[in-house]
C-alpha cells in the first residue's frame, strides 16, 4: 500500500514543541528526510528501529526527491522533516512540484514558527490594543531576492509589529532600513536558536540593539522583532483586549451594567 509523503513541521528546536501528528508520523516512517542543519537529531530518538535516515543539509533537491520517491515507491511511510513551520521560508513548494510531476500524493504537518516560540519565551503577545493589530514576517534580500515592493523599508513605514528572518547577519542594515518606520528608542529583541539549549534572547532598542547583537556574536539562526509591543511595563500593560472587558458584549456573554 503507498502512502502519501508527508512534509512535517520539526518546530523551533524544542522537541516538545513539534506537534502530536508530526511525532506521531516520525515513530511510524520508514524513511526520514531531515533538514539536518536546522532540526536537531533529538527529535528522531524515538524513531522505529528500522526507519532510514537521511540528512539534506548537503543534498540537492533532485538528491532529496530521489529519496523520496524511492522511500514512497517502496510502500514506506516517508517523511520530509522542515524546520518551524514548513509554509515559511520552507522551499517545499518546489519539493511538492516535482511529487506532482510524478502523481505522488503528500499532505503537510505544520509546526511551530521561531516567532511564535521567541514570543513565547519573552512572555509577549505580539498584537497589542491600540498598539499594533498587524504582524509582517520578512526578510531581507541576500542570495534569494526580495520584490522592490517588499523592502525592508517600505513595510518599516506601518510601524506595526515587524519579524525579520534569515538576516541577522546584516543586522546593520536591518536596522538602517527599520530606522525608516520606527523611532531610535523602538523596542528590539533578537532570538538566537530559540526551543534550542544554547537559546539567546538579546533585548534592546533601535538605538543599541547593533552592538549588543555583535557583543553576543550572533551570526545566524536568529529573527530580529521589531515593534512597540516588546516595550516592558508601563503603556504597553495598560491596553487591554475588549474580550474579557466587563463592558463589552458578545455572543457568549452579555455586558454588565455600569454602576
Amino acid at each position: 500500500m503507498a502512502h502519501p509523503i508527508h512534509f512535517v513541521g520539526a518546530g523551533p528546536g524544542d522537541p516538545e514543541l513539534i506537534t502530536v501528528k508530526g511525532r506521531r508520523l516520525l515513530r511510524e516512517a520508514g524513511l526520514i528526510v531531515f533538514a539536518g542543519s536546522l532540526v536537531p537529531e533529538r527529535l528522531l530518538e524515538d524513531r522505529a528501529a528500522d526507519a532510514q535516515i537521511y540528512n539534506s543539509a548537503s543534498l540537492t533537491l533532485a538528491e532529496t526527491h530521489a529519496l523520496l520517491v524511492r522511500g514512497y515507491r517502496e510502500g514506506k511511510r516517508v517523511v520530509r522533516l522542515h524546520t518551524g513551520d514548513p509554509s515559511l521560508y520552507g522551499a517545499i513548494r518546489e519539493q511538492m512540484a516535482l511529487l506532482d510531476s510524478e502523481g505522488i500524493p503528500y499532505k503537510v504537518v505544520p509546526g511551530v514558527s521561531a516567532v511564535f516560540a521567541a514570543a513565547a519565551a519573552l512572555r509577549q503577545e505580539l498584537t497589542v490594543p491600540e498598539m499594533s493589530q498587524t504582524v509582517i514576517l520578512t526578510r531581507m534580500a541576500g542570495r534569494t531576492p526580495v520584490p522592490e515592493r517588499e523592502r525592508l523599508r517600505s513595510l518599516a513605514s506601518h510601524g506595526a509589529t515587524l519579524v525579520i528572518y534569515l538576516s541577522v547577519q546584516q543586522i546593520e542594515s536591518v536596522i538602517a532600513e527599520a530606522a525608516s518606520g520606527y523611532s531610535p528608542e523602538t523596542p528590539v529583541a533578537v532570538a538566537y536558536r530559540v526551543g534550542w539549549p544554547d537559546e539567546l534572547l538579546v533585548e534592546g532598542t533601535l538605538a543599541d540593539i547593533v552592538a549588543k547583537v555583535n557583543e553576543a556574536g550572533i551570526k545566524r539562526q536568529a529573527i530580529v522583532m521589531i515593534g512597540r509591543v516588546f516595550g516592558r511595563g508601563g503603556p504597553r500593560d495598560a491596553r487591554q483586549s475588549k474580550l474579557y472587558d466587563e463592558s463589552f458584549s458578545h455572543g457568549f456573554r452579555e455586558a454588565k451594567p455600569r454602576s
